[in-house]
């Protein structure tokens, strides 16, 4: 599982996998945050919920609980480094990056979490914290994407088992685009009925 990492990250993956859901928590938050282990918290996911499919939903919340408290903890270390900081990590994406992130919002920052690599995620992240994205909208825009994306891997390791995995790497655009349909017409659904709400709300408050 641990293949082309440091020895000292394999030990941690080591460490981690015999922890079970508490592990799976703590490679989420390190990868989202201050290191990075490409795909083990998904391999992790799939051999935790072959091993015990019915505790998939608890090991696919904890992988999302330990990503989302990452990216939150990367948000303030890039809001304390400031601009410079975050054109010195993004580079030539900067100027694309943070053109995406201030335009969009929560919806930019939800379809950023669910693109699947090589997608420079942790960029956005940077610039979220730089930009001053409410810390809120930032927070429900990652928490969504990570629950669709490991409770989805969770569902697809019961499923298909390891072949869980290439199976999402070779449907990852059709995957993508269902969750981010999903999503967005969740998100204008749920506006509307906001709106709705605000409107008879002023309607009644006009006719006392």
């Amino acid at each position: 599982m641990a293949t082309g990492l440091s020895g000292w990250k394999q030990k941690v993956v080591a460490f981690a996998s015999g922890l079970g859901a508490p592990g799976l928590f703590l490679i989420s938050f390190l990868d989202s945050s201050v290191l990075t282990f490409p795909i083990i918290n998904d391999l992790l996911l799939i051999e935790l919920s072959i091993q015990h499919p019915a505790r998939m939903p608890l090991y696919a919340f904890m992988a999302a609980l330990g990503s989302v408290l990452g990216c939150v903890l990367l948000y303030f270390i890039a809001q304390k480094g400031g601009e410079a900081f975050f054109h010195q990590k993004a580079g030539d994406h900067a100027h694309a990056i943070r053109h995406w992130v201030e335009q969009n919002g929560f919806v930019g920052m939800l379809i950023a979490a669910l693109l699947p690599p090589p997608t420079p995620f942790k960029f956005f992240v940077f610039a979220a914290g730089v930009f001053e994205v409410p810390l809120l909208s930032y927070t429900s825009a990652i928490t969504i994407a990570r629950l669709l994306r490991y409770f989805g891997i969770g569902y697809l390791a019961i499923r298909y088992g390891r072949e869980a995995l290439p199976y999402l790497k070779n449907h990852w655009l059709q995957v993508t685009l269902l969750a981010i349909v999903a999503v967005t017409l969740s998100y204008v659904l749920s506006r509307l009925l906001l709106k709705r709400r605000a409107h008879s709300e002023n309607i009644r408050g006009c006719r006392r």
